[in-house]
């Protein structure tokens, strides 16, 4: 991994607090993929002791989905270190504000909206996405709907570092989001008062990397990493990059 400035990223955290209460580390899915797109991370942070949620994202609409996320982190003693994957940026972002015991949020090739915009405001902030050129919609009987990526494109445009078989497998168990999700402004961001880190993918097809790069810098992000050769599905194709940072922001809190 590289830092944007070039510098090599920091290296793997072994974290020896003694006494001190590690934070416990909850993850959130985004669009497209579930909550056991985070399993190879969550093992590795097992591997370290830290106590670790992924949480279930409803991908129903914003304001549900970062409810859901609040209501889990209300029930949660100690400091939490936040990490989002794609959508579930956008969640986190909401999702944290005016929980005092958010220590750091982690944006994993996720979205990071400032008050107003929306999903489709991000994504088109910049060309190099080609992930909606092969999304489908299926209606439902309130006038939504529900949005999945064709299986046939999946691998390509949205896990492209992952095996064949694997990204077969995530096609197949992708869970949708709706179009209320997609088109609903978000609110105030939690990230203008809560320290942010940003990790991502060089070759995502979904978010462009200058998108991540963009949002980075607006959330004056403590920390900035690319991962060479990587596609949207971080958290599956990369876990060990993925781990690291977060266990390095866990470490800075």
């Amino acid at each position: 991994m590289v830092d944007v400035a070039g510098h090599t990223a920091p290296p793997r955290v072994h974290q020896n607090r003694g006494p001190t209460v590690k934070p416990t580390i909850v993850l959130v899915h985004g669009a497209f993929a579930e909550s056991a797109s985070w399993n190879g991370v969550i093992r590795l942070l097992h591997d370290t002791g830290h106590r670790v949620i992924a949480a279930a994202n409803p991908l129903r609409s914003l304001t549900t989905d970062a409810a859901a996320v609040a209501d889990l982190l209300a029930g949660i003693k100690g400091p939490i270190v936040l990490a989002g994957h794609s959508y579930g940026g956008a969640v986190i972002t909401n999702a944290a504000r005016n929980n005092t015991d958010i220590k750091a949020l982690v944006y994993v090739a996720g979205l990071a909206p400032d008050t107003g915009e929306t999903t489709p405001d991000l994504l088109g902030k910049y060309p190099g996405a080609t992930l909606g050129e092969h999304l489908h919609e299926v209606p439902l009987c309130d006038g939504t709907a529900d949005v999945y990526v064709h299986q046939n494109a999946y691998h390509q445009h949205f896990c492209a570092d992952l095996s064949a078989e694997r990204a077969a497998l995530d096609a197949a168990a992708q869970r949708p989001f709706n179009t209320a999700a997609l088109n609903e402004p978000s609110g105030e961001p939690a990230w203008a008062t809560i320290a942010s880190w940003f990790i991502y993918p060089e070759l995502d097809l979904a978010i462009p990397a200058q998108t991540f790069r963009f949002m980075a810098h607006r959330a004056a992000a403590r920390a900035v990493v690319e991962v060479p050769g990587a596609s949207h599905a971080l958290p599956a194709s990369q876990p060990e990059a993925v781990t690291d940072f977060i266990l390095h922001a866990a470490a800075s809190i």
